[in-house]
């Protein structure tokens, strides 16, 4: 569960947070869970980067996992339509990720797809891989932002609306995993082919055969095709570039968000249920605090000597 908070107290009071939450109990019966909470909290904790939010605190109860994140409303999952500059953006952080030799794709597949739509076919299949996953899943994700959940697009003149959906889907899980084995990728006719180009360049089964796959890794990616010719890079990292849609909102505005998640009723009861010793050593170092916020902590504080009276 992910909430939207208001910090009550000390450093930032008023200030909003995302708040993810996480059962101790579900986790800990499954040591890939685990593994990935435990990677997710670390990375977050290592990576920092203009491009991925930063994390502000993780604490624990008994019985629960919290992660305080920076709060962004723009929307969940990132830019649509026109996202040359989201995608870049993505391609930057991920090349932050690998260059300090993280999983950083693990916190875009969990935490924008949430689904089994992102994974490249040699993970799924189990016969090895590398940071060639990467390209793939940020092909999957840079279909979804060039298509929307439901864009607006026009077709010979006409205005329709086309629901769309990652490049490979099914209405289960194992068809989706079929579908991203062995089906055709079909690519919507509005597509430019820049775009068009560049996504069957990603999304290549045969990882030697995918751009970013060679010894080249985020290089190759950067020269490829006229799809980015317009971006200055460095420009995109010290964020001097105008995105291409900037939504007018508020700090506690949800409206681009999924009203399947907004209309439901945040309930986040006490859970002080403790899972056994044992189960919660593999939650020992989850406490964190940002050095931004022990920094204003100790700008805040002054410390005046007592002057002793003769």
């Amino acid at each position: 569960q992910v909430f939207q908070v208001r910090k009550v107290q000390g450093t930032n009071m008023g200030k909003i947070f995302a708040m993810k939450v996480l059962k101790k109990a579900k986790i800990a019966c499954n040591a890939k869970d685990t593994a990935h909470t435990r990677a997710e909290r670390n990375i977050l904790e290592a990576v920092k980067h203009p491009f991925i939010v930063d994390l502000i605190y993780a604490f624990q109860t008994g019985g629960k996992l919290y992660l305080i994140l920076e709060c962004l409303s723009g929307r969940a999952g990132g830019p649509r339509r026109g996202s040359w500059g989201g995608s870049g953006g993505l391609r930057m952080a991920q090349v932050q990720g690998i260059a300090e030799g993280e999983l950083f794709m693990q916190l875009e597949r969990e935490g924008i797809f949430l689904e089994d739509t992102a994974w490249a076919p040699e993970i799924l299949v189990r016969s090895g891989h590398n940071r060639a996953v990467d390209w793939w899943s940020l092909g999957a994700l840079m279909y979804d932002m060039l298509t929307g959940s439901a864009s607006e697009v026009l077709l010979r003149g006409l205005t329709t609306w086309c629901l769309s959906q990652p490049p490979f889907t099914a209405e289960n899980r194992k068809k989706t995993i079929d579908k991203i084995l062995k089906g055709k990728l079909v690519l919507p006719p509005y597509l430019t082919p820049d775009a068009r180009d560049l996504l069957k360049k990603f999304l290549k089964r045969n990882p030697n055969q995918r751009v970013g796959g060679g010894p080249g890794d985020a290089a190759d990616v950067q020269v490829q095709g006229p799809f980015f010719r317009h971006i200055n890079w460095e420009d995109l990292l010290a964020r001097r570039l105008d995105p291409p849609f900037k939504p007018c909102l508020s700090e506690e505005d949800v409206s681009q968000f999924d009203t399947r998640f907004t209309r439901q009723t945040p309930v986040d009861s006490p859970d002080d249920a403790a899972i056994s010793e044992s189960a919660n050593q593999a939650f020992l170092g989850f406490t964190y605090v940002a050095p931004s916020v022990l920094e204003s902590i100790k700008e805040g504080f002054s410390f005046q000597p007592k002057v002793r009276s003769p």
